[in-house]
């Protein structure tokens, strides 16, 4: 009888909880002081293969709406919405009043996490006539990215599709293919070691999408899908290890 009560609260705890025991990174792009630091974020980091600059920016809507603010509390909703679902969730920065970190870092605290998966969320500055969201991810770099190419691009795929499915924004009109780009200088990407995308939720400089990614009932609704979607990938994932 205990075993039995032992086993339903087993089952409970899985259908609430079920990312229970897994870590998710959720790395919000750029920083709010970014702009005004430039000699620390124009320094030269590894990106894997080459250098690039430590950060940047960001880009922003004509209204003013930063590419920082927007992702910061776009990751802090998408925070909540994973640790209900159980997962341990690590931000790369935990406030919009700093600069960096760098690219390299943001990947290293995926990797010291040991990170089951991890996004990158960022807003573009496409051509104002171009709109919708694309998920970039890293294709198989010897020495880097190679032992977990398969699972990130399986990662951007779910996200692309959960994402599109929860919010209805297009796929993006002016970049990638069918809502996904692969990258191979995106020094975040290259240098994880964990299953990782990065994912322009949308352009902001045009003028329909930055009208959007403004509002914060439609940033729920994106937390909400990128939640699922990072959920579907992982519970695939466990299934597929084992």
């Amino acid at each position: 009888m205990l075993a039995a009560l032992a086993t339903l609260a087993a089952l409970a705890t899985t259908a609430t909880l079920p990312l229970q025991g897994m870590t998710v990174v959720v790395d919000p792009g750029h920083n709010g002081a970014n702009w005004s630091h430039p000699r620390a974020i124009n320094r030269l980091v590894s990106a894997g293969t080459f250098q690039k600059a430590c950060d940047t920016t960001g880009t922003a809507t004509d209204a003013g709406y930063s590419e920082a603010a927007y992702t910061f509390d776009l990751a802090t909703r998408l925070a909540v919405d994973l640790r209900r679902l159980g997962a341990r969730v690590v931000m790369t920065r935990t406030t919009n009043t700093g600069v960096g970190p760098c690219i390299d870092e943001r990947a290293a605290i995926g990797n010291r996490a040991h990170a089951s998966a991890a996004i990158s969320l960022h807003a573009d500055g496409g051509p104002a006539s171009g709109r919708g969201f694309h998920v970039i991810y890293a294709p198989a770099i010897p020495h880097l990215t190679a032992p977990n190419a398969a699972a990130s691009a399986r990662l951007a795929r779910i996200v692309r599709d959960d994402f599109r499915a929860g919010t209805g924004e297009p796929f993006a009109t002016y970049v990638g293919s069918n809502g996904l780009n692969v990258r191979s200088d995106l020094g975040g990407l290259n240098l994880s070691r964990v299953p990782k995308v990065l994912i322009e939720t949308g352009n902001m400089r045009n003028a329909t999408d930055a009208r959007l990614l403004s509002s914060p009932m439609f940033r729920a609704r994106q937390a909400r899908a990128l939640a699922e979607g990072l959920k579907n990938f992982l519970l695939t994932n466990v299934h597929k290890s084992k």
